[in-house]
């Protein structure tokens, strides 16, 4: 630091003029609504929509203030500052009006979605828009009692999320689950066809209640899939995550005739889910389920009862042998003995990966 920048801190700092008396005059109304605003204005949050705040009252409290300075102190350098002051707080507010806008959503609806779906899994809201713009940004009615998608004659051709409502799945009349709001309505028949492949629905889509729902083309999500790996990794994830609650809301059904409640998350039920061989023609019931015979119980056999079975059969060789004891009532329901509102077919044809597992 050089001799002439010292002298001139020394000057600032210890050398000025001091005032020779206070004022008793105040600087006027404008001067202190001026500053009343500012003093609103850096009260404001932080964000987007704090900074919105800000920005929003000082402008017209650095207006306040380049009046003072043009009316009452008669100061250009005054007026000019608190000028610049004003442009650059319009200049912001009108980019933060602009950001906002970009970055806001197309309806009330969509912003629910976001929210409740894809705020928690940290989805940008570009990216989500990018989604939305592939079903046209458009939610779709279905009122109550109308059908989605019929049995055996709707294409799988779209990708459906429910807003709002309830949906009733059923297969030939016998009702399999419901479907709520922020849950797709066909994530099982979206992962059971490939891209090359087509099929039709296996079971009835009906409005319980008026439905509201965004739907993608097939080809189209496909499209945007292929090109961003970010959101072919969300959807992986959200649909895996729908048909896992669809598996547990079915499991909550599945109860055999005799009482047993089975679990679709054990093993055990593999025999349940897979088409048992048919019986003879005078309508005997399937075999039992592997493992059962090692469950027989142990019959004690007296000795001399023994002999007299050897020699009787001695005596008489051509006489039938002795009967063996008829093991005891199997534990496992067979299987014939599904729900009486859910059966093996259901279950496979609304979930058909679940026969390749």
């Amino acid at each position: 630091m050089n001799s002439g920048d010292s002298t001139l801190i020394d000057s600032i700092i210890f050398n000025h003029t001091l005032c020779d008396g206070w004022t008793n005059s105040t600087e006027g109304a404008i001067y202190h609504l001026g500053n009343t605003i500012l003093f609103l204005g850096y009260m404001g949050g932080s964000g987007a929509y704090g900074a919105l705040y800000i920005f929003s009252f000082l402008a017209p409290a650095f207006l306040c203030l380049a009046l003072w300075g043009w009316l009452t102190v008669c100061g250009l350098d005054v007026f000019l500052w608190n000028l610049l002051l004003i442009l650059q707080c319009l200049a912001q507010v009108c980019h933060l009006i602009f950001r906002l806008m970009q970055d806001g959503l197309a309806n009330e609806e969509l912003s629910a979605l976001y929210t409740a779906a894809y705020l928690p899994l940290d989805v940008p809201v570009q990216v989500f828009k990018e989604i939305t713009a592939a079903s046209e940004n458009k939610a779709l009615f279905l009122a109550a009692e109308e059908t989605y998608a019929v049995e055996g004659k709707t294409p799988i051709d779209q990708l459906s999320f429910l807003l709002s409502g309830r949906i009733r799945v059923s297969l030939e009349g016998q009702f399999l689950h419901y479907i709520f709001p922020h849950q797709f309505l066909d994530s099982p028949e979206w992962e059971s066809l490939r891209p090359t492949e087509e099929g039709n629905f296996q079971v009835t889509l009906t409005a319980e209640t008026d439905c509201r729902y965004i739907s993608w083309r097939r080809r189209r999500l496909y499209l945007l899939l292929s090109k961003d790996r970010y959101i072919a990794r969300l959807f992986s994830v959200m649909l895996g995550s729908d048909i896992a609650d669809k598996l547990y809301s079915l499991n909550d059904k599945l109860f055999a005739k005799s009482g047993v409640r089975l679990d679709i998350r054990l093993p055990s039920l593999y025999h349940v889910l897979t088409p048992s061989p048919q019986g003879s023609e005078g309508g005997c019931a399937s075999s039992p389920p592997r493992g059962s015979q090692g469950d027989a119980t142990v019959v004690p056999i007296d000795p001399a009862q023994s002999n007299q079975a050897l020699e009787a059969r001695n005596v008489h060789p051509d006489q039938g042998k002795t009967p063996v004891p008829k093991p005891p009532h199997q534990l496992w329901p067979s299987d014939t003995e599904m729900p009486s509102r859910e059966d093996s077919t259901s279950l496979r044809k609304r979930l058909p990966w679940v026969r390749d597992n």
